[in-house]
């Protein structure tokens, strides 16, 4: 059994552990596998363990790449009604372009 002043003593060295992206079950591993038959200091033991078993820190993460974001199409001005509307090039707007559409499969 440890007291609660063992495990507030062995927590930092956990917490060392799991932010190194150790899981949960690797540091249950480390500290409770082939145990001596009899100890005398057990919470000396999983101080020794945590230290001495540390992985390596994880890899510094490359910075996200910048995400580039398709910018929009400017705003034209219609040729028809002189409503505002994005297009890649001026013309008419989807209004005006409509009815000609229509009248244009009527002839």
């Amino acid at each position: 059994m440890l007291s609660v002043r063992d495990i507030d003593r062995l927590a930092p060295a956990v917490a060392a552990w799991l932010e190194r992206g150790a899981p949960p079950d690797s540091v249950r591993t480390a500290l409770a596998t082939r145990l001596p038959p009899t100890l005398r200091h057990p919470a000396a033991l999983l101080a020794h363990r945590l230290t001495a078993l540390l992985p390596p820190p994880l890899p510094a993460e490359a910075p996200p790449a910048a995400r580039t974001v398709p910018r929009p199409h400017p705003l034209q001005t219609c040729d028809g009604c002189d409503r505002a509307f994005r297009a890649p090039e001026p013309g008419r707007c989807r209004d005006c372009r409509a009815p000609a559409t229509t009248q244009q499969k009527a002839a």
